[in-house]
């Protein structure tokens, strides 16, 4: 068994790793390996690959399964890493989940299938899920209903959470979703539920608020997740203002990043400026970046550099 095993008591920034391409659109495993060892260098807990913004369901199966274990490898168990299984097919989800399991993986992030418009069709399928994962495999709940046109009750994940020990962890990246967070840590109070982690997306556009009710980190990407990490760290340790701060100096550009359809193109774009990757392609049909689009970039990181607040970039 891997030294990490994903647990309610995951906290802290789990990045969602971009996957670098070449010109030709294969996979380039170099800038996979600098990516790597940049968030490891900047105190993530954890790495999430093959996440949406991973640009997961724009990969073959075997490009998949070759992307996860060569950055478990990568890795080397220096800090756990979950893998985004999420399919249309049951049997495509759970064969690949359990080559990631073979190969080290502390555990898995499952979203919601298409179509599945009642409370009852979700936990149909997420009862099927778990039985074919065993109950050995821990699970990261991806509640994303801006992509998947579903959403699930506060009432219907803590029912989950009570009758599927495997259930660990809950990415919430529902918006407006601030209600719904405290709906769920104050449900499983009262109903007596094990409390489990939970870890918020959105980019981070809302982490201060989400902290403040309950969220045990981020699960997400940001060009400079640095902030991040400085940021759940300074609220952890008291200093909320001090993280309110910091984040504010970055929010202009975390909002510009979170551009539904376009941020994507502008995180690759700011890691191939910082070194990480050589090249910002993005899969089609996925975003490019123009020439204005690039000055627009300019100015936002001339600023950034030169706010007070700013870490040292």
């Amino acid at each position: 068994m891997p030294p990490h095993r994903l647990s309610e008591d995951a906290k802290g920034v789990y990045t969602i790793s971009a996957t670098p391409f070449l010109d030709d659109g294969a996979i380039k495993f170099a800038s996979a390996d600098r990516l790597v060892e940049f968030y490891i260098e900047a105190g993530v807990s954890g790495i999430t690959i093959l996440g949406m913004m991973g640009e997961a369901n724009k990969l073959a199966p075997i490009e998949a399964e070759g992307f996860l274990s060569h950055v478990l490898a990568r890795v080397a168990e220096r800090v756990p890493v979950v893998v985004g299984v999420s399919s249309p097919g049951l049997d495509n989800l759970a064969r690949l989940s359990a080559v990631a399991m073979e190969q080290g993986a502390a555990g898995l992030m499952v979203a919601q299938a298409p179509g599945l418009n009642t409370e009852e069709k979700l936990y149909g399928y997420f009862a099927a899920v778990f039985a074919a994962l065993g109950p050995e495999v821990p699970v990261c709940y991806l509640d994303y209903p801006f992509a998947t046109g579903v959403a699930i009750s506060p009432t219907l994940f803590n029912r989950m959470v009570g009758e599927f020990p495997q259930l660990v962890m809950l990415k919430h990246e529902d918006w407006p979703g601030l209600a719904k967070l405290t709906a769920v840590r104050i449900g499983a109070e009262r109903a007596g539920v094990r409390r489990v982690s939970i870890l918020c997306g959105n980019g981070g556009l809302y982490l201060p608020q989400e902290l403040a009710r309950g969220a045990d980190g981020a699960m997400t990407g940001f060009a400079y997740l640095e902030m991040l990490v400085a940021l759940v760290s300074r609220f952890a340790a008291g200093d909320r203002d001090g993280a309110e701060d910091l984040f504010d100096a970055y929010l202009p550009l975390l909002r510009h990043e979170q551009q539904p359809g376009f941020g994507l193109a502008v995180r690759k774009e700011i890691f191939r400026r910082r070194g990480l990757i050589t090249n910002a392609r993005t899969r089609a049909p996925g975003p490019a970046l123009t020439a204005t689009d690039q000055a627009e970039l300019d100015r936002l990181l001339q600023r950034l550099h030169a706010h007070p607040l700013a870490l040292h970039l």
